[in-house]
């Protein structure tokens, strides 16, 4: 989805721009780090889980943080798809923002008013 700026006329660069901001994602509905599915034995001697990959999958939110230990947070299984799905808009965000940026540098190379 992606385009190449500096093959494209300055008013399709503005119009694929505009098209981009139309899809931002909504911003309250952001959620930044990595949802990572886990499945744990709970050492109970016989129980079926120490036979096979355990109790689960439980889900847990890893967030990292600049000059700290990455934090994780257990997310229950109800709030699992809530999460992706911000996870989702947060991975687009950046997609969306980084092509922008990429149009906004191309237009002030070629000396255009943004």
């Amino acid at each position: 989805m992606r385009s190449q700026p500096r093959k494209q006329t300055s008013v399709a660069l503005r119009r694929r721009r505009q098209q981009l901001l139309r899809h931002l994602p909504p911003l309250d509905r952001l959620l930044r780090g990595s949802l990572i599915e886990r499945y744990k034995p709970c050492g109970k001697p016989g129980c079926k889980c120490a036979r096979g990959p355990g109790h689960g999958p439980k889900y847990y939110l890893s967030v990292s943080h600049y000059g700290r230990q990455p934090q994780m947070d257990y997310i229950p299984q109800d709030y699992q798809s809530q999460a992706s799905e911000c996870l989702g808009n947060y991975h687009r965000l950046r997609e969306i923002l980084d092509e922008v940026c990429a149009i906004n540098h191309e237009l002030l190379c070629r000396r255009e008013v943004l």
